[in-house]
């Protein structure tokens, strides 16, 4: 299978064995990769990380779990511009550091293998997790507790003061919810990095795992306008329309597919 199809059915496993999907989404973009041998030299670090665990009740151990791998390098990269390497799993288990996504997608895998409750929750703008019925969040960048107060700012700080905060934001997510937010976060990556054909890769697979939005559809519209693919362009903005509720998007999106129509198609 190739490592897209591998990744797919990482997912159809009960239960999902995430993080393997994830490392098979990495391999899309490096052929050398062989995500089954770093898996096992995951044990290496899983051992360092239980090794400075305090002797508490596992509900107790997330955020000392967060906290350890923060001691042992695992840092948010502040890299700017943000490069792909700061969410393609091997790399950021190489370099030690990642976007939060990432770092909660190894926390993750970490509390699986140790048997620590925790999922993880799509919160917008810095994705978070939390130990099931507590009554706080945990941001996956050192294990900092964040209380409806905190998640407000955070909230504020990334969409804006009149964004409210819901239940919504809080709830625990399902792991193609990730794996879409991660193909998202990796198709912006490639496209500020001005490698399209990684990022197409990324658009194609947001598709796929789950109820494309408007945005993805106009994301992979926009790769395929720098590839001059017009056709394939102007599949994407069909089904953008379909979508969009918005009068003035509708305007806007029905004008650019007259400019389409008009203009003569390269072969």
């Amino acid at each position: 299978m190739s490592p897209r199809q591998t990744c797919l059915a990482c997912l159809d496993r009960e239960p999902p064995a995430l993080f393997e999907a994830a490392l098979w989404i990495a391999a899309e973009h490096d052929p050398a990769l062989q995500p089954l041998q770093l898996l096992g030299a995951l044990a290496s670090l899983q051992h360092q990380v239980s090794a400075g665990l305090p002797q508490l009740p596992a509900k107790e151990l997330a955020q000392p779990l967060l906290r350890r791998l923060s001691e042992l390098g695992f840092q948010e990269d502040s890299s700017s511009p943000l490069r792909p390497q700061a969410a393609l799993l091997h790399q950021v288990l190489q370099r030690r550091r990642g976007q939060p996504l990432s770092l909660a997608l190894l926390a993750l895998e970490l509390a699986r293998r140790l048997e620590i409750p925790l999922q993880g929750v799509n919160f917008p703008g810095h994705f978070l997790l939390r130990v099931p019925g507590a009554d706080h969040l945990l941001d996956p960048c050192g294990g900092r507790r964040l209380y409806p107060r905190d998640c407000r700012e955070l909230l504020s700080r990334h969409l804006g003061s009149k964004v409210e905060l819901s239940a919504s934001h809080l709830q625990g997510c399902t792991a193609t919810d990730m794996l879409q937010r991660l193909s998202r976060n990796l198709r912006q990556l490639h496209l500020l990095a001005e490698d399209y054909l990684a990022a197409l890769k990324d658009a194609e697979r947001v598709l796929q795992l789950g109820t494309p939005t408007v945005t993805d559809h106009l994301a992979r519209a926009e790769l395929y306008q720098r590839l001059e693919c017009p056709h394939a362009e102007r599949f994407d903005l069909e089904h953008a329309l379909l979508l969009c509720d918005d009068p003035a998007q509708r305007m806007l999106l029905g004008e650019r597919l007259r400019q389409l129509s008009a203009t003569p198609a390269l072969h």
